[in-house]
């Protein structure tokens, strides 16, 4: 399975930014594809996620409201919509593949060693 992301840039604190995740093949069944950010300096951590099979979608705390995950199934593709970026949402992007209900049963869903296939990162920088 391979994992591309759509390029980041910087963008002013308070605009938009998509981000999209193509898979090579959407994954296999029960599958989520989820998208990690990791800021200078820390560790990387689960921004949102969804699956493939029932739509269901989670985000963490500090996007809800502001970012919006959705998937293209017939293009394999997952998009990542963020509004009224802030500055501390600057990190590199990351999106990552997994069974659904693996995470699910195991709790793991934020949990990066959960996470089985990779994109190579995009980096999104929000100015003040």
């Amino acid at each position: 399975v391979q994992l591309v992301e759509s390029a980041g840039c910087l963008v002013q604190a308070g605009g938009s930014l998509g981000l999209s995740c193509a898979a090579s093949v959407f994954t296999f069944d029960d599958s989520a594809i989820g998208w990690f950010g990791q800021a200078p300096g820390k560790e990387r951590e689960g921004v949102s996620c969804i699956s493939d099979s029932d739509g269901s979608t989670y985000y963490a705390d500090s996007v809800k409201g502001r970012f919006t995950i959705s998937s293209d199934n017939a293009k394999n593709t997952v998009y990542l919509q963020m509004n009224s970026l802030k500055p501390e949402d600057t990190a590199v992007y990351y999106c990552a593949a997994a069974k659904h209900s693996v995470l699910l049963r195991r709790r793991v869903l934020w949990t990066r060693l959960a996470w089985d296939y990779w994109g190579q990162g995009t980096r999104v920088t929000v100015s003040s």
